[in-house]
């Protein structure tokens, strides 16, 4: 996309991997996978995340450049309500292949 003159950005908890493999930008985030650009409803703190990134699309002009957005995880990952309520179509399919997995 980059050689056609799309600009490109990850917005990633992984800078280091996403380099590795050749992103042309990352911008860096503390926070959990899966939740990437903010906890659940948080609205406004989502936006501050996708703005602060599109930001860094403009502003990093050296490929494989990370930039470190300025945002901290508030809570314990433990104490992370980490699953919507209602089960996702895909994990629904395979509840009874993932159930097996576990038990090994």
């Amino acid at each position: 996309m980059e050689e056609n003159g799309f600009s490109t950005v990850i917005l990633t908890p992984a800078p280091e991997f996403n380099n590795a493999v050749g992103v042309p930008r990352s911008a860096a985030i503390e926070y959990p996978f899966g939740r990437v650009v903010g906890q659940m409803n948080d609205r406004e703190g989502q936006k501050q995340v996708l703005r602060e990134t599109l930001i860094l699309l403009e502003q990093i002009k050296t490929p494989g450049e990370i930039r470190h957005l300025p945002f901290t995880w508030l809570e314990d990952p433990k104490d992370t309500d980490w699953h919507p309520p209602e089960i996702s179509p895909i994990v629904k399919i395979n509840l009874d292949q993932i159930k097996k997995m576990q038990i090994k």
